[in-house]
């Protein structure tokens, strides 16, 4: 099972898994990472390294992140850079997450940043663009 550490500016991570979990049940070998007000890139590293060391990494770690180029985006790709079997994908979303925790038993990491990524992308919706649809098929 690939473990999954969602990072995220304020407690968003947090809020993220839980609500993941009030729809799929509880969950293992998954993290979150808040990056409080005060911090910095380095405490981030620490924290990271902290729950790495409790997941099982085995089958590789999929690091779930809000904003590229963000402080838990930044010090989660040190980690990554150096690490084969780890990657990161931004713009986490509970579709994404939900999408990612169905998949990371029967999926390579590869595979499972390409599905996390679709499922982020799928979950964004219009409503207006979702009803026309549905008028254009009823014409």
């Amino acid at each position: 099972m690939i473990a999954i550490i969602v990072g995220t500016h304020g407690k968003l991570a947090t809020e993220l898994i839980r609500s993941g979990e009030m729809i799929v049940g509880n969950q293992e070998n998954i993290a979150a990472i808040t990056f409080e007000s005060g911090e910095n890139t380095d405490d981030l590293l620490a924290k990271y390294n902290e729950k790495l060391k409790n997941l099982n990494t085995t089958d590789g770690v999929l690091f779930m992140v809000d904003l590229f180029g963000g402080s838990p985006y930044n010090a989660a790709a040190m980690i990554a850079a150096k690490n084969f079997n780890m990657d990161i994908v931004t713009g986490v979303n509970i579709p994404m997450l939900l999408e990612t925790l169905g998949a990371r038993n029967s999926l390579k990491i590869v595979d499972l940043v390409i599905t996390a990524k679709k499922a982020g992308q799928e979950g964004i919706k219009s409503l207006k663009e979702t009803l026309s649809k549905y008028v254009e098929e009823d014409l």
